[in-house]
């Protein structure tokens, strides 16, 4: 296999749309080419489901091409439609700023930081003025932005669409043409956007750039696209226990997408893990055991992994308590607080909603600290007052397959 074939064989793994594959190969034929990738730093962490798109970046990186790292800050401001039914709420400037600070630190766990560039869209966006903003909406048609499906469902329910959103696919498309970008890359939600890039590129007598897309991860729930508010994902900063014991309770079916969205395993060794589960050779348990392992290891490295797995066996499957418990300190008050507003509190809910609907599936329960995990007492009252007997002692909460240790201020 030549390296040419070598190298679009890795970048064709996971993809989904490659528009197109000819022009692709030409481009790479010719030596290295610009990479482009654009985040809006809408929230400040980055979870399993963005670092599909950051694992294919290093891709082209390990290949010795050009990745830019393109920070929306302008865009952020006006908030991406994709896969939206609602306007999005503009950010302020320094709502956007913040955010960006930590995704770049978090991007480089994964990117190699020396070979990418970091470029803010402000920086030629704001540049426009309303002149230039004005000639560029004369480049693309409301006929053509309305065939973007997001837009569609909303205006046939009626649903409003603000006119700024109407520029988002050009404020992007417009950051292909400043950068002259050979390869853009993004999730499926973002094929439109990627599309109207090539269509400015031609209007520009630009080459226009090469399209890739890659799966929208599915979140721990099986279902639904991975996001922090719907409490299915997976932070990258997450501690190694918590990113481990959630990876071990996805689904069987759903850890091959992981296994080849979120590794580098060759794929030839995923498909005979598959057989062999198909077979009965191999436990499902295992199989899922080692994924968890080799996600875990890319963030906290393999003795964090380590930890984190011996930490799982022996709460899961020996029935005792963890070696290493997080700790988290609340206020006296907490004496009086319902077990609902404890979980929000300490982090282990992102609202009172999850808490509750947790607790009323049973995943809540309370351990003396150093008690055997099957003394576990099961909460199901959302109300229930779960520390009003703590004193100088600490309480183990369980919830899932997370254990964190209450204790009060001193």
């Amino acid at each position: 296999m030549s390296t040419l074939d070598s190298g679009l064989e890795l970048i064709r793994r996971g993809a989904v749309d490659l528009i197109d594959e000819k022009d692709l190969a030409r481009k790479l034929s010719r030596g290295p080419v610009t990479v482009k990738v654009g985040f809006d730093p809408s929230a400040p962490d980055i979870h399993l489901g963005h670092t599909v798109v950051l694992r294919k970046m290093r891709h082209f990186q390990q290949l010795g091409h050009k990745v830019v790292f393109v920070i929306g800050d302008f865009t952020a401001m006006i908030g991406d439609p994709s896969g939206k039914k609602t306007t999005r709420p503009q950010l302020t400037r320094e709502e956007v700023e913040a955010n960006a600070a930590t995704y770049t630190s978090q991007a480089f766990k994964i990117l190699d930081a020396a070979a990418t560039s970091i470029e803010f869209n402000s920086r030629w966006l704001s540049a426009l003025g309303a002149e230039g903003l004005v000639r560029l909406c004369s480049r693309i048609t409301v006929a053509r932005i309305l065939e973007r499906d997001d837009f569609q469902k909303r205006w046939k329910s009626q649903q409003p669409i603000a006119l700024h959103e109407l520029l988002y696919p050009l404020a992007q498309g417009y950051d292909s043409v400043a950068l002259k970008a050979d390869v853009e890359l993004g999730g499926t939600d973002q094929l439109f956007n990627l599309l109207v890039g090539r269509d400015l590129m031609r209007e520009e007598k630009l080459e226009p750039q090469v399209v890739l897309t890659l799966p929208l991860l599915v979140g721990l729930d099986g279902t639904e696209k991975m996001s922090k508010s719907l409490g299915n994902a997976i932070g990258v900063q997450e501690p190694p226990a918590e990113i481990y014991g959630k990876l071990m309770s996805i689904g069987d079916d759903l850890m091959w997408s992981y296994w080849e969205l979120l590794t580098d395993v060759p794929s030839a060794e995923i498909a005979v893990m598959r057989a062999g589960m198909q077979s009965g050779s191999l436990n499902p348990r295992d199989v899922k055991a080692a994924l968890a392992r080799n996600i875990t290891a890319q963030f906290h490295g393999p003795e964090a992994a380590a930890g984190a797995e011996g930490d799982f066996r022996r709460a899961f499957s020996k029935g005792e308590l963890p070696e290493t418990i997080e700790q988290a300190t609340v206020s006296g008050q907490a004496r009086d607080w319902g077990a609902a507003k404890v979980l929000v509190e300490v982090r282990l809910a992102e609202s009172m909603r999850e808490a509750r609907r947790k607790i009323a599936e049973g995943a809540l329960s309370l351990y003396g600290r150093g008690a055997p995990a099957g003394g576990g007492e099961v909460v199901r009252d959302p109300n229930a007052k779960i520390l009003s007997d703590l004193e100088d002692g600490g309480r183990v909460l369980r919830l899932g397959r997370r254990f964190l240790e209450v204790r009060l201020e001193a």
